[in-house]
């Protein structure tokens, strides 16, 4: 599982990327992480399933994550989440230019693929969104959320706790660990980071049936970060979404019990629309 690094600047910061390269290549995804976390904790489940597939696998630390630049948790604004995906799929299709190109996304990656499949590029063969951030499944205390509102037009990038509790990542306790000791994994979070990300994902669900591309939606009962709810909703309100849903299933579908069920779902949809 040979891995190739770039960098590229954007926004005046150094992100950094990976692409691995399948050997009976059939298709190219770019893979988006989570919040608070990063790529390369995607290696051993994901980018795996994805290169046993014949797909090529290429992805990045969104800015403020990971091995990229920025402050820990913060970001320029929402519109630049989306341009720096852009850069990545840009550079997808120049490694790749007769591949078709998927997105897959987790959590806050779900979100974003989601909203580029909306917003930005139709021309692609399919996306992935596994436990997408488009509703909370907690309530933030009041006080937070106002406070946060009013640093949003006063102090954008002032970071506070994120409040996510890891126990709600997988039903494995070893898992929880793992994320716990990874000194890359960050709880930080600015008000430019938390609202845009919650404000597109409502926009999303009440617009997902303008999504033209088909999109295989997967998210556990049982997940107590990201209401699996918000995701039934899109679902209903868009044409080109397949959901699947996992019984008592945690917030990490891939790092959970069900892991292996779930990766040979995706695996299976995936060869589908490569038919």
């Amino acid at each position: 599982m040979h891995m190739v690094e770039f960098t590229f600047e954007a926004f005046k910061t150094k992100i950094w990327g990976n692409y691995r390269k399948a050997e009976s290549l059939k298709g190219a995804v770019v893979l988006v992480h989570g919040f608070g976390e990063h790529s390369e904790r995607y290696a051993n489940s994901v980018i795996l399933m994805l290169l046993n597939a014949g797909i090529s696998v290429v992805t990045y630390d969104n800015v403020g994550h990971g091995k990229s630049g920025g402050k820990r948790g913060h970001c320029p604004s929402y519109e630049a989440l989306l341009d720096i995906l852009e850069q990545v799929v840009a550079k997808a299709r120049e490694l790749h230019p007769d591949l078709p190109l998927f997105l897959y996304g987790h959590s806050m990656g779900g979100n974003l693929v989601l909203n580029y499949a909306l917003k930005r590029d139709t021309n692609l063969a399919g996306v992935v969104a596994t436990s997408p951030y488009l509703r909370l499944a907690f309530q933030p205390p009041k006080w937070k959320m106002v406070l946060g509102r009013v640093m949003l037009r006063m102090n954008p990038s002032m970071t506070l706790p994120s409040g996510l509790d890891p126990i709600g990542i997988s039903r494995i306790p070893q898992e929880v660990e793992k994320y716990k000791n990874d000194t890359l994994i960050h709880d930080k979070v600015s008000p430019m980071f938390s609202f845009p990300i919650m404000d597109a994902g409502e926009w999303a669900i009440q617009n997902a049936d303008q999504l033209k591309v088909d999109a295989f939606l997967l998210h556990g009962t049982a997940d107590s970060i990201i209401d699996p709810e918000g995701t039934k909703e899109f679902h209903q309100n868009a044409v080109k979404t397949t959901l699947e849903l996992f019984e008592g299933g945690y917030h990490e579908l891939h790092n959970d019990n069900c892991k292996a069920e779930m990766l040979q779902a995706i695996s299976d949809w995936l060869k589908q629309q490569l038919v």
